[in-house]
Parts: C-alpha cells; sequence; structure tokens
C-alpha cells in the first residue's frame, strides 16, 4: 500500500525531550520503519518549522519524510497551530490530488483535522489516531490547559468523521466513545517499542554507591516528577535521576526545572536529586539499565513509551494506575502500579523494591518478555496494517 502518516507538530525527526517532542515523534517515526519494513510505501507530512529544511527527504528506506509549508517556518507551540490547519488541509489536499494514496493517517488532533478537511475535496479514507485527548487534559489540567478553547468540539468532528479511530489503549475507547466515535470503527492499536535497542543486558554503565532511581520524559507538571521527588524524601539514602527537559546547558533558565528544584530544596533532598537534561534517545536504553528502580508517575497518560522502554531492558517499573499503563504493567508481575500523586504510597514501593533485589529481577524479566511478545514494532505495524486493509476492503467509510 501507499500509506501516508500525518503528524502536524510531531516530526519524526525532531530531537526528543523538548516541551513538545515526545512519545508522539517516536511512534511515528519507528510506526514509518516498520510499515516500510512489510512493503509498503510511506510518506511522513509534519510541518515546516525551520527555514533550512529541505521539502523531503528520506531518512530510512521506503520512508519519505515532506515538510508543509504552513506557517511560518520556525519551531512554534503546537497550541499554537490551529491557524494553520486549513494551510495545512489545503496542501494535502493538493498533494493527493496528484497522487492518491491508499489510506491516510493522522496523529494527534490537529493533523487529524487537516487530513479530515483536505478528504472533503479529496476522498480518502482517513484513520485517526489522538495520542492524547482535550477532553482529558482539560479534567486534569483545567485552567492550566493551553490547548484552543475549540479543542474538544473539533475533536469530537474528527472522531465523528474518520474513517476509522485507533486508541492506543483500552482507557482511551471509553474517552472515544464519549466524543460519538463508532465502536465497530474503533480499533486499540498500542504503541510499541524497539526491541533491539531496548533489551535487558547490553552496554549500562559500571556504578557504585546508592540506590538509584531514574524518572524520565518531558519536564511538565502532569508528568507528576514533583511527587517522585517528594516521596524520595521517604526513601532514605536513595538518589533520584531526573533525566529529560531542556539541553544541559539551559537547565537553569528552564521555568519547570527551577520550579522542581524548589520542590527538591523543600522536601530536603536536593542533594538526592540530579537533574541531567536532555538524554538522547541513543543513550537511554544504557542509563535505563544502570537504574535499579524505574519510576513513571504522571497525573493521565495516553499511553506511556518510557514504561514501555523500560520494561523491554528488564527494568523494575513502578507506574501510576492511569491510562496506558494500566495494559502495560500487569500489577505484581510485570512492575508496580501506585495511585497518581500519592507520595506515601509511591515511597512504600521504591522501599520495598530498592529491599529485594530478587522482586526487581523477576519483574524485570517478566516485563521485558511482555513488551516483546506483545508490543514490538513488527506486531504494531502489522495491527495498523489490518486496519488499513479492512479500510480497502470496504469496510469503513472515507473521511466524511
Amino acid at each position: 500500500m501507499k500509506i501516508d502518516l500525518v503528524s502536524e507538530h510531531a516530526s519524526p525527526l525532531a530531537a526528543l525531550g523538548g516541551a513538545d517532542a515526545g512519545g508522539q515523534n517516536v511512534h511515528v517515526a519507528s510506526l514509518a520503519t516498520a510499515l516500510a519494513g512489510r512493503g509498503h510505501d510511506v510518506a511522513v507530512y509534519t510541518r515546516r518549522d525551520g527555514p533550512e529544511l529541505p521539502d523531503a527527504m528520506s531518512p530510512w528506506p521506503g520512508v519519505t519524510v515532506e515538510h508543509v509549508p504552513a506557517g511560518p517556518p520556525r519551531p512554534l507551540p503546537k497550541d499554537d497551530l490551529l491557524p494553520y490547519m486549513p494551510a495545512f488541509a489545503e496542501w494535502l489536499a493538493d498533494r493527493w490530488s496528484a497522487g492518491r494514496p491508499d489510506v491516510v493517517h493522522a496523529h494527534f488532533w490537529m493533523s487529524g483535522l487537516a487530513a479530515v478537511m483536505a478528504a472533503r475535496r479529496c476522498p480518502l479514507p482517513v484513520v485517526q489516531t489522538f495520542h492524547a485527548l482535550g477532553r482529558v487534559k482539560r479534567r486534569y489540567q483545567a485552567r492550566a490547559d493551553t490547548s484552543p478553547p475549540q479543542r474538544i468540539r473539533l475533536e469530537r468532528i474528527v472522531a465523528q468523521r474518520a474513517s476509522a479511530v485507533i486508541a492506543t489503549c483500552t482507557d482511551e475507547v471509553t474517552e472515544l466513545a464519549a466524543y460519538g466515535a463508532r465502536p465497530d470503527h474503533t480499533h486499540v492499536v498500542p504503541c510499541g517499542v524497539d526491541c533491539d535497542r531496548f533489551r535487558p543486558g547490553g552496554l549500562a554503565p559500571r556504578r557504585d554507591g546508592p540506590a538509584r532511581v531514574l524518572t524520565l520524559g518531558r519536564l511538565v507538571p502532569r508528568k507528576g516528577v514533583d511527587t517522585v521527588i517528594a516521596a524520595i524524601a521517604d526513601v532514605p539514602g536513595a538518589q533520584l535521576i531526573v533525566a529529560g527537559g531542556p539541553e544541559r546547558a539551559r537547565l537553569d533558565d528552564d521555568p519547570e526545572v527551577a520550579r522542581l528544584r524548589a520542590v527538591a530544596r523543600d522536601a530536603r533532598v536536593r542533594s538526592r536529586v540530579t537533574f541531567t537534561g536532555r538524554i538522547g534517545h541513543e543513550q537511554v536504553p544504557a542509563l535505563m539499565r544502570s537504574a535499579d528502580v524505574i519510576v513513571s508517575d504522571p497525573w493521565y497518560e495516553p499511553f506511556g513509551m518510557v514504561t514501555l522502554e523500560a520494561m523491554a531492558c528488564g527494568a523494575a517499573v513502578i507506574a501510576s494506575g492511569v491510562g496506558g499503563h494500566l495494559d502495560t504493567v500487569a500489577d505484581g508481575v510485570t512492575g508496580l502500579l501506585v495511585p497518581p500523586r500519592d507520595p506515601g504510597a509511591l515511597a512504600g514501593r521504591i522501599r520495598y523494591l530498592l529491599a529485594d533485589p530478587g522482586r526487581r529481577r523477576v519483574l524485570g524479566a517478566a516485563a521485558a518478555a511482555r513488551a516483546r511478545s506483545r508490543y514490538s514494532w513488527a506486531r504494531i505495524a502489522a495491527e495498523a496494517e489490518a486496519v488499513y486493509a479492512g479500510l480497502r476492503l470496504g469496510q469503513a467509510v472515507s473521511a466524511r
């Protein structure tokens, strides 16, 4: 098939760790390469955010990335991109009129909006993956939510007009039903993990000293890093590594880092908390393998790529019992689940695992086995392909 992926703000080529660069970028890049590995012709359309970027490039065999001229060619927060989606849609419609793909797969709500707008002029089956939902974000962030006020209304339109909707976890299916997404057009296809890169053993830095707890990801309030810092205050002697955020040289200028450092100071653990800054994706597996326990404690989590990557490395993981974590982490079998925003419960789980190396090894081995068997990109690409193939056979209509 000729498969077009639309990812308006999350380029598969972007450096990870910034406010708007994380799991979706990895997902789009990995899905594109896995689909190409299955013999498909894949194009990814993402917004041009730099004047030096070429119109198109081929970073991996079978995959082309095209930079769409929509809005100024410079980085913009994703929440500021909505006014440029009509131009994005018009460009897509022109491209598809010249050469139609068999299926379009949009990632994030604004990509879906552009895709269904374009498909009105050039009818095509559009598959939609939201990656995060405005109604969930609004529920947890309230006034701190910087999404455009029209987001929930427009997401509902995308959910109803897409030919098929892919949820990344079972928890999302209920949220999508509230948007009016048809159950017979809704499928669960989770995110995947590179099991060659993220695996037990391999190269990991040698270290001596205190127990190491790691939390990794974008440094935004909903990721719950403040809860992890508060928990470390009740885990005597343990060191907490906070990986992610801006480049190390820019840590002192970052407001979220300043807030988290204040949390650590108030909890009297400043000397036991280290901020590494942005970590290259190629460096993450070794860092994960160096930790005794890896914690991911967001308030809500559409999927949770970091937790899955840690599991694939054979790490002992503790995750908040929300969103995608409820699918990936079998509590007590492949890791431990805790209530979100509960430092006392989290501290107890960390102490429990640090006191029992054998238990950590058992959980880690089961986690790695589950990651390989359920979440390899080869399997995820095959499941996405099955959704696309169903649309080609007429089991769902083109975007309306």
